[in-house]
């Protein structure tokens, strides 16, 4: 009697009965490294799902891709944001064409009484801010040429009593804010009548309640702690810090950042007084300079290349209609008015200029009233007439919108 065949020995017979192929025990056996194959496969059954995805657009991206794309992309847009706000800063800190007026100081001698000449100081200052002059140069059309290096800056106010030198201190004073004009102007018989004048309310006239991005101040004698830092009086309840050590007495143009309340410490940065004009498009009043005779109006120009554009008035001047009246391109405008005598009796006093004809020295000599009623026009009267004209007052105004819509972009 045989043995009864076993599970295994039947399934030999049946696989060769119909002829299919039965693996052997080994081949059953999970070889080493079997676990490696079935990973090594899988992984390269994703590698080809996704290769499919990417191809048809529908990609599911890890969380760790989705966090640095995420990182990538506020990177460039705060890069982007940066690269606008510099470009419009570059743009908005261009230079931007200045016009400059020079009189001579002879329109103060024909006043009648020292308060009528400090009145007639007072509109020139009036005119000077309502057009928003850069520059006011006083020259002495008394004094014969000198060489640069004997040039005062200023006229010496106690020795000096001609009209240029009284009307050079009362465009100062009144350019000058209120709060800072008792620490930078000592008792001067000059003075004695600004009082009676009104204020020009300039926008860099601020009162103690008022807040703006700029003001300016006077360094002060009290030492502060810190080296290198200096207390500074800008009309406010408390006095600010600057990042600069500045002798006392000197007035600086301060940056006042965000902190309305004054309570932080942090100094604040001095900047040059052309920077609200640059930056927010603020009117910051006009410099006023001195010459000791009219050719120093021209030579020593405080702006880099000088005056490229230069405008005469006088009776002798051309005609020509407000509607005819264009100004070329222009960075640095000068309007020189004459005095009682005009223009022309300036140049033949001027060592320098003596000789040579009003016409070839400016690039425009204009008569501003050509049908005028009187023999004679005073010089604050035509400088009201000439900045009147439609193209001055056109170039002002654009001036003015053009840093607005520009700080608004900023």
């Amino acid at each position: 009697m045989g043995r009864k065949r076993t599970q295994r020995e039947a399934e030999v017979a049946a696989a060769h009965t119909t002829g299919n192929t039965v693996k052997s025990d080994l081949e059953l056996i999970p070889v080493n490294g079997g676990d490696t194959e079935k990973k090594t496969s899988v992984k390269k059954k994703k590698e080809q799902r996704r290769e499919r995805e990417l191809k048809g657009g529908n990609v599911k991206k890890s969380r760790p891709e989705i966090e640095a794309e995420s990182a990538n992309a506020d990177s460039k847009h705060k890069k982007k944001k940066n690269e606008d706000f510099e470009g419009s800063n570059s743009a908005l800190s261009k230079d931007l064409p200045t016009v400059s007026i020079a009189l001579p100081g002879s329109i103060i001698d024909n006043a009648q009484s020292l308060e009528l000449a400090t009145r007639l100081a007072g509109q020139i200052a009036r005119a000077a801010t309502i057009f928003r002059i850069d520059e006011v140069v006083v020259f002495d059309n008394a004094v014969n040429s000198q060489d640069s290096a004997d040039i005062p800056l200023e006229p010496n106010l106690d020795e000096n009593e001609s009209g240029a030198a009284f009307l050079f201190m009362i465009l100062k004073y009144m350019e000058t804010p209120q709060y800072l004009r008792k620490s930078l102007f000592p008792m001067h018989k000059n003075l004695r009548f600004v009082g009676s004048l009104p204020p020009l309310d300039a926008p860099h006239h601020l009162r103690k309640h008022e807040w703006a991005p700029f003001r300016e101040g006077v360094t002060l004698r009290d030492q502060h702690p810190k080296v290198g830092q200096t207390l500074v009086d800008v009309g406010l309840t408390k006095n600010v810090l600057i990042d600069q050590d500045i002798d006392p007495g000197k007035r600086v143009t301060v940056s006042m950042g965000t902190d309305r309340h004054l309570e932080s410490d942090i100094p604040h940065k001095v900047v040059s007084t052309s920077t609200p004009r640059k930056v927010a498009g603020m009117y910051w009043g006009y410099k006023v300079r001195y010459a000791p005779n009219i050719s120093s109006v021209f030579k020593d120009c405080p702006y880099k290349g000088g005056y490229d554009h230069i405008i005469g008035t006088s009776e002798h001047g051309i005609s020509v209609s407000s509607s005819e009246l264009t100004l070329p391109p222009f960075t640095n405008l000068l309007v020189a008015f004459g005095g009682l005598a005009g223009l022309e009796e300036c140049i033949e006093e001027d060592n320098n200029l003596k000789g040579r004809n009003a016409h070839d020295i400016f690039d425009l000599y204009l008569n501003t009233c050509p049908h005028q009623g009187s023999r004679t026009i005073r010089t604050e009267v035509i400088l009201l007439l000439l900045m009147n004209l439609p193209v001055p007052s056109l170039f002002v105004s654009s001036v003015f919108c053009y840093m607005q819509s520009g700080a608004a972009t900023s």
